[in-house]
């Protein structure tokens, strides 16, 4: 089916570190038959309104923030060709080597989870394709961005690069132990799973900081660390979720404790 026939029917149905911040550039045409890549670029448009109402908003997204920047970055460009067609659909997207995008919902839970405020510095363990790390940047002041994997990581930098970011710093590392030279942080994201909540990213928590972060094996859940000011912290599980494992120093260390 062709690209935008499939989006008609969507709208309708349902290392070196490089800095990259969102460049707000639009390029108007006035022309009454716009060129075949301007209309993808409105469908798209109309799928991704339909998926902030119909699959955000219509459930517990509620900040007016998350909302509006889900509903401003193009997911489609953070997925392979042959997957953009579905990029506003309620699921996640493969993006090859065994990872994903996370589905639209997950990402505006998690972001509405770790409340970033304009003068956050966020860590992203984890960037994949870049879509989170773009959601963050253009709520956050600075985005740390870790992943394990080089070729996400090329990918990535060059894609954020390309989209105008630069407030966003990319490595390719194991982020089970955070970022330490970058540290303290006011929010940090995991999109994989450990057996346990790595210590390393609980030390680089500012007081008052939220670390959102899958749990588990085979049953996993989403939790929300949150680190007091007397240093102290507070856990609570959301919900249940279903990410890729997290590998590198997560798989060695093992389930050493029940973090939940």
């Amino acid at each position: 089916m062709p690209l935008g026939t499939a989006l008609a029917l969507l709208a309708v149905v349902v290392g070196g570190v490089t800095m990259f911040s969102r460049s707000n550039v639009f390029h108007p045409l006035v022309n009454s038959d716009p060129p075949a890549d301007q209309r993808e670029d409105a469908l798209f448009a109309t799928a991704r309104q339909q998926m902030v109402e119909e699959q955000l908003r219509s459930r517990d997204i509620v900040d007016p923030r998350v909302l509006e920047v889900m509903g401003r970055v193009a997911r489609e460009r953070f997925a392979p060709v042959s997957e953009r067609k579905h990029a506003y659909e309620d699921h996640p997207l493969p993006i090859g080597f065994g990872q994903t995008i996370s589905q639209p919902y997950i990402v505006a839970l998690m972001t509405q989870l770790a409340d970033p405020a304009p003068n956050d510095r966020a860590l992203e363990v984890g960037v994949g394709s870049g879509y989170q790390s773009a959601i963050l940047a253009e709520l956050c002041e600075q985005v740390y961005g870790i992943e394990i994997l080089e070729p996400l990581a090329a990918a990535a930098t060059e894609r954020l690069a390309r989209l105008g970011y630069k407030n966003i710093a990319v490595r390719r590392g194991d982020g089970y132990q955070g970022w330490p030279e970058q540290a303290p942080f006011d929010l940090i994201l995991v999109t994989a799973a450990p057996a346990h909540v790595p210590q390393p990213l609980i030390d680089q928590l500012a007081p008052g900081g939220r670390l959102v972060i899958p749990v588990g094996s085979y049953y996993q859940e989403l939790v929300l660390s949150e680190k007091r000011p007397d240093g102290t912290i507070y856990r609570s599980s959301i919900t249940s979720v279903r990410f890729v494992p997290m590998t590198g120093e997560s798989e060695d260390t093992g389930s050493l404790t029940d973090d939940r």
